[in-house]
């Protein structure tokens, strides 16, 4: 599972998830994408369940870049326990997803390979997603 090795902080604030993604809403690596449509925090079970899925379709030819990273700590307290005495425990991580944020990008693949890998990692995610492509993509005829 996908975490920090070291923080400054072992806690943050929640913070408000306003604005679309101007970082990272452009294809950098890959041929093919998905891009979220919405804001959410994507944990990082949710990012290895979408990548299992997409490696798992693809048979492992081509490659799968992850564009997104949980490093955000998500706090809880145990269940009935009373108000106060401080923040909870860090429980699990998220990554940050803001509207138009490309989350993964496949390469080296077939365009109907890629469009359904992606397709069975976008089930795996909290988000509704679009595929893109590569403006300079030329399927062979």
């Amino acid at each position: 599972m996908l975490q920090p090795r070291r923080t400054k902080f072992r806690k943050v604030h929640k913070m408000k998830m306003k604005g679309d993604a101007h970082r990272g809403s452009q294809l950098a690596y890959g041929t093919f994408g998905v891009k979220a449509m919405e804001g959410a925090w994507i944990t990082a079970r949710q990012i290895e369940a979408a990548r299992i899925a997409a490696t798992r379709y693809m048979k492992r030819e081509g490659q799968l870049w992850i564009k997104i990273f949980p490093d955000k700590p998500i706090t809880k307290k145990p269940a009935e326990v009373r108000m106060g005495k401080g923040k909870g425990a860090v429980e699990y991580w998220v990554a940050v997803v803001k509207p138009g944020k490309i989350m993964f990008e496949i390469g080296g693949v077939p365009y109907d390979i890629a469009k359904e890998a992606l397709r069975l990692a976008a089930q795996k995610l909290p988000v509704t997603t679009k595929f893109v492509v590569a403006n300079d993509f030329v399927q062979p005829s």
